[in-house]
C-alpha cells in the first residue's frame, strides 16, 4: 500500500491513505483514482450535496466486499466537518449527519471509502420540506432502462401538463430517475401520496409495462415506478455519485434528448457512464441538473391528493386540460409529438442480453 499523503486542501489539512488500494477489481480503479473523480467533480457535485444531510455508504474493502451504511457521522473527524442533528424515531435520539458544504469534506468524505453518496431530498434546515420529488424506475429483467425511458416520458407528459419541468438522471445502476425540483413550502405528508397517486395512474394506464406496488415478485419485465423515495426517512443516490458496481458507473444527468435516443435506438450502453466520461461530459455541456436547484415551482392543488388516488392526479389532468386554449394544447402537441409521448410500449425480449 502507499504511503499516507497529508494535503491541504481550502486551507484544512488532511491525510489521505491507501491511495493505491482497488476498489474496483474488475476494472483496476483505485481509492486514489476515486477521490480524484470526487475532487473534479466537486465544483458541481458540493452544489448538489450542500446543506443535506448526507449517508454514506462505504466499501472499506471494495466494491465486491461487505459494505455499511453511514448515517451518524464518525466521531473521528476533524473539527470543521459539518454535521446536522436530525432526531431520528427509531433511534430515540439525534443523528449527527455530515453536510458535505465544501472540497475537503467531500475529499474527506472520500478517503473514507464512501463510494456512494445518499443525500436528503430537504435540507437540514428544514427536514420536513422536500426542495424536489422523485421517481426511482426500476426496471426487473429482462426489462431494462429502455424501457424505463418509455415510461420516463409518460411521467415527463403529465408533469408538463401541470406545466412543471422534469429532469432525468440515470440511477448509475440499473435505471432511470426523474426529478421534479419544488421552491415553495411542501410536506411529504403531500410529495409522497401525489407521487403514490401518478404512480398509480401510469400502472392503471401501462399494466403490460408499469407496477407501483414494492413487491419484487410482481416486477418481472416490468418497470417499478418506486414513489416511496419521497419520505422523510428515506434517501437518493446523489447526482454525480459513483456507483459500486462492476465497473465506476455514475448516477448521470443526462438530456431528454439522450433519453429519447436511447429509447428509439434500443440501446442500454447509450445511458451508462463512468467516471471519466462524466468528467469530460461535464467539461463541455455544463451541469444538466443546475435548474434541479435553482427552478422554481411549485405542485398543483389537488383535492384529495392526500389518499394517493389515481383518480385524483386524472381528474387534475382533465381539470388542466378543459382548462386549456386551443393555441396551447397545438403548442404542447408540437412539443411533444404523439410518436414520443406516447409511443407503443417497448417491450424487452426474453432472450436479450441483461446489462
Amino acid at each position: 500500500m502507499s504511503e499516507p499523503q497529508v494535503v491541504e486542501i481550502q486551507e484544512k489539512r488532511l491525510t489521505l491513505t491507501n491511495l493505491e488500494k482497488i476498489l474496483y477489481p474488475k476494472a483496476g480503479f483505485t481509492k486514489g483514482q476515486v477521490i480524484d473523480y470526487y475532487a473534479r467533480i466537486a465544483p458541481l457535485l458540493v452544489s448538489h450535496l450542500a446543506g443535506r444531510p448526507l449517508t454514506l455508504k462505504r466499501y472499506p474493502n471494495g466494491v465486491d466486499e461487505e459494505f455499511f451504511f453511514e448515517k451518524n457521522a464518525t466521531k473521528h473527524r476533524p473539527d470543521w466537518v459539518k454535521t446536522a442533528p436530525i432526531w431520528s424515531e427509531g433511534n430515540r435520539r439525534n443523528v449527527n449527519y455530515i453536510l458535505a458544504n465544501d472540497l475537503a469534506t467531500l475529499i474527506w468524505v472520500a478517503n473514507l471509502a464512501a463510494i456512494e453518496l445518499h443525500p436528503s431530498l430537504s435540507l437540514a434546515k428544514d427536514i420536513s420540506c422536500p426542495t424536489m420529488m422523485v421517481f426511482d424506475l426500476d426496471p426487473g429483467p429482462p426489462a431494462n432502462i429502455v424501457q424505463c425511458c418509455q415510461v420516463a416520458f409518460w411521467l415527463r407528459a403529465i408533469f408538463d401538463r401541470f406545466e412543471l419541468q422534469s429532469f432525468p438522471k440515470t440511477s448509475g445502476s440499473k435505471g432511470l430517475q426523474i426529478y421534479v425540483p419544488l421552491d415553495s413550502k411542501t410536506s411529504y405528508n403531500i410529495t409522497k401520496p401525489f407521487a403514490h397517486a401518478l404512480a398509480r395512474l401510469l400502472e392503471d394506464e401501462h399494466r403490460d409495462l408499469i407496477v407501483s406496488d414494492m413487491k419484487k415478485a410482481v416486477r418481472t419485465n416490468k418497470v417499478f415506478v418506486d414513489w416511496s423515495q419521497n419520505d422523510e426517512h428515506k434517501t437518493t443516490i446523489a447526482v454525480y455519485s459513483l456507483r459500486a458496481r462492476e465497473r465506476p458507473t455514475v448516477s448521470t444527468p443526462v438530456s431528454w434528448d439522450e433519453v429519447e435516443r436511447a429509447l428509439k435506438k434500443k440501446d442500454p450502453g447509450l445511458l451508462v457512464f463512468e467516471a471519466p466520461q462524466v468528467l469530460a461530459r461535464v467539461e463541455k455541456m455544463g451541469d444538466l441538473f443546475e435548474p434541479v436547484l435553482k427552478r422554481k415551482q411549485t405542485l398543483p392543488k389537488l383535492p384529495g391528493v392526500e389518499k394517493a388516488a389515481a383518480e385524483t392526479i386524472a381528474q387534475g389532468l382533465e381539470t388542466r386540460s378543459s382548462g386549456r386554449s386551443p393555441l396551447s394544447q397545438k403548442r404542447r402537441d408540437l412539443r411533444h409529438p404523439r410518436s414520443i409521448v406516447q409511443p407503443r410500449a417497448v417491450r424487452p425480449s426474453a432472450k436479450r442480453r441483461k446489462v
